[in-house]
């Protein structure tokens, strides 16, 4: 679920100002409210805490730089558009290197196959159903990945995300739809893994 405000409106156009005068405490309690949420989409992006421990920080550090160009808006999809736009430039460095890191991502998606079962038949199939959860989201684009994360996963509304990538509504759900398509039929490869109401 997102994070919830704890800032009103007032208090964080004044943060805000205060902020663009170069005040640093003013610039890091807006650091404290949003950091959680920002890291949150972040690490579901690139999938490597220390990575998304250092992309988070260079957010803030660029936002700081550039908060003479915020033109009003939702300050929190200012920021998530900065982050966006780090974990893409990442992402594309690492694909450049033809690297692969799925044995550590499966800790940051296994919460979608957690199961209190003993049953070690059970851990072994949730266990590669994980796997098989990565490698589809390693198969979508950059844009429909990072839709999907922002609505399905940290559970956005269609707005902020748009306005957190730069596109309009119907293009986040246009993207979103296309994802949701394509990380249907790559997990039904595997329909042994998939639980029995999930299977076609």
């Amino acid at each position: 679920m997102p994070y919830e405000n704890t800032l009103t409106s007032f208090d964080e156009q004044r943060l805000i100002q205060l902020s663009r005068d170069g005040d640093y405490d003013a610039f890091n309690r807006l650091v404290v409210e949003y950091q959680d949420a920002i890291f949150a989409v972040v690490l579901r992006t690139v999938r490597n805490r220390a990575t998304a421990e250092d992309i988070t920080q260079d957010t803030f550090i660029s936002a700081f730089r550039k908060i003479s160009s915020y033109r009003g808006g939702i300050f929190r999809a200012w920021l998530f558009r900065i982050a966006k736009n780090a974990s893409l430039d990442y992402l594309r460095k690492v694909a450049r290197r033809g690297e692969s890191s799925i044995e550590k991502d499966i800790v940051y998606f296994s919460e979608i196959v957690e199961d209190d079962s003993q049953d070690p038949l059970a851990d072994a199939l949730n266990s590669e159903l994980a796997r098989l959860i990565v490698h589809c989201l390693d198969g979508l684009s950059e844009d429909h990945r990072f839709a999907m994360v922002m609505i399905d996963i940290e559970g956005y509304q269609y707005d902020e995300a748009a306005e957190s990538i730069g596109v309009s509504i119907g293009t986040v759900k246009s993207r979103l739809n296309r994802a949701r398509a394509r990380m249907r039929d790559c997990v039904q490869q595997q329909p042994e893994l998939l639980p029995a109401s999930m299977r076609l």
